[in-house]
């Protein structure tokens, strides 16, 4: 029984580490999914003709 409480222990832990950790460490914003603007290229991702010009 005691074993099981201190691998509990030792789980919860970890995990609160790898949380606080991944808080503090944030990425850079070059690597984000999103593109801030809409060029050519990324408009085709989104299903948008390039070749319509408005």
């Amino acid at each position: 029984m005691s074993q099981n409480v201190a691998t509990l222990i030792s789980g919860v832990v970890v995990l609160l580490s790898i949380f606080l950790i991944g808080r503090k460490l944030r990425i850079s914003p070059r690597y984000e999914r999103r593109p801030r603007e809409l060029n050519l290229w990324s408009s085709l991702d989104k299903g948008i003709d390039p070749s319509d010009v408005d």
